[in-house]
C-alpha cells in the first residue's frame, strides 16, 4: 500500500509532544490527518525538515516508550 504524503506539510495541524517542556529542549511535534503516515518534526524548527513514519511503526515506537522498553 502506498500513501501519498503532501509535499507541503505546513497545511497540516501539528501538536507538540505532551512530554515537551517549555525550556526549549528536545521537543517533537506530530501531525494528524495523513492516512497511514505520521509526520514528525522538531518543534524548535517548524520550517525545517520533517520525517514521516508508517503509522504502525510510530504506534509500536510510542508503545515501546510508554512500556519502558525503549529509552
Amino acid at each position: 500500500m502506498t500513501t501519498t504524503v503532501p509535499r507541503d506539510l505546513s497545511s497540516l495541524t501539528w501538536r507538540k509532544s505532551s512530554h515537551s517542556s517549555g525550556n526549549g529542549g528536545e521537543c517533537l511535534e506530530v501531525a494528524d490527518g495523513v492516512a497511514d503516515t505520521v509526520p514528525v518534526r522538531d518543534s524548535k524548527d517548524p520550517q525545517g525538515p520533517a520525517l514521516t513514519f508508517p503509522a504502525t511503526a510510530w504506534t509500536a515506537f510510542v508503545t515501546g516508550i510508554r512500556a519502558g522498553r525503549l529509552f
